[in-house]
């Protein structure tokens, strides 16, 4: 007659045998290992993830273009482009080496996640704030701009969630909008104007624009273009669109993650681009400065410089009241 161990008492004798052919020494359990690839592939899928949620809500975006004065390069200083439009990442030499390069279309993106919330930053960038009144070329303009806007996306179970608010950066103030039919109202700031939905590719999206010039940025149409200009719009498939003249209404812009292997952020130590790590570009023309998300600021608010990107959720409860469930701990911010 055979003699049938239960499962649980044929573990323990196994486990009883092994210990003493191994000396009676005590076996130590073996705990999981991740492995490196394992992570770089939840890196990777992660990356995938929020860009495809980056391009679900990319703006279609009005640049209103000047065709006068010197400085302006018949519209072209108002032209988006990548930061190293030029081949580096050299701050210093951007002025002058837009002159003869193509200006093709980049918006840098970032996103930071809670349980309860997505938060998007967009930004464009122009190798000119420029003027056309001569005697205010050494106090108004700068090389190198970048401003932008954040998006705030409530997930609500659908994959790519809604959009309740975006706060927007015009030189050194930010601007709120609201979508109609969101929740939101005004807290510590003022609600500036209703975000205007347009459709693309069968979805609505933002609309912003940016003025020639200074290129500050608000929802359109408090900002829009008069006479020549620019529309932008994301490209699907990762084209970068040069426009062909200044008054150009389709010119598609390639979206570029502020996190990727040597991009912008990487690129905070580079004493080239950057006076500091905290985010201030570097120039060689006019007195004003330009800086990075990370650094972006609106001196008037509670919220410290570069919480739009370091603690967008802190914001958004001082910007905003009525936000229902919201989370202030991250699932994901690199900025930190």
């Amino acid at each position: 007659m055979k003699l049938f161990l239960p499962r649980p008492l044929l573990s323990a004798a196994a486990l009883t045998l092994t210990w003493l052919l191994s000396g009676c020494s005590a076996i130590e359990p073996v705990a999981p290992t991740t492995t490196p690839q394992a992570v770089e592939n939840r890196s990777a899928r992660l990356a995938a993830d929020q860009a495809s949620l980056a391009l679900r809500w990319a703006p279609i975006h009005y640049q209103d273009t000047d065709v006068t004065g010197s400085h302006g390069l018949s519209g072209k200083a108002d032209y988006i482009s990548a930061i190293n439009f030029d081949g580096d990442w050299i701050a210093t030499n951007n002025w002058n080496n837009i002159v003869n390069r193509p200006a093709t279309a980049h918006c840098y993106y970032s996103v930071v996640e809670t349980s309860t919330h997505w938060f998007i930053i967009y930004a464009f960038y122009h190798a000119r704030d420029w003027t056309d009144i001569a005697f205010l070329y050494n106090i108004d303009e700068h090389e190198n701009d970048l401003e932008g806007f954040l998006s705030v996306i409530k997930k609500d179970g659908s994959q790519y969630g809604s959009l309740q608010a975006i706060v927007t950066v015009a030189h050194s103030d930010f601007f709120s909008f609201v979508p109609s039919g969101s929740p939101l109202q005004a807290n510590e700031e003022n609600i500036d104007g209703t975000l205007t939905m347009e459709l693309y590719n069968g979805q609505l999206r933002p609309a912003t624009a940016q003025e020639a010039k200074g290129h500050g940025l608000k929802a359109n149409p408090y900002y829009k273009i008069n006479g020549d200009g620019i529309k932008y719009l994301p490209s699907l498939t990762g084209t970068s669109e040069a426009p062909s003249n200044a008054d150009d209404r389709d010119v598609k812009y390639k979206l570029v993650d502020i996190f990727e292997p040597g991009g912008l952020w990487a690129q905070r130590f580079n004493t080239n681009l950057f006076v500091s790590p905290d985010g201030n570009f570097k120039k060689s023309v006019g007195d004003g400065s330009a800086n990075a998300p990370w650094r972006w600021d609106d001196g008037n608010d509670r919220p410290a410089a570069g919480a739009l990107a370091k603690d967008p959720a802190a914001l958004i409860q001082a910007y905003f009241r009525n936000l229902g469930s919201f989370d202030l701990q991250y699932i994901d911010n690199k900025y930190r």
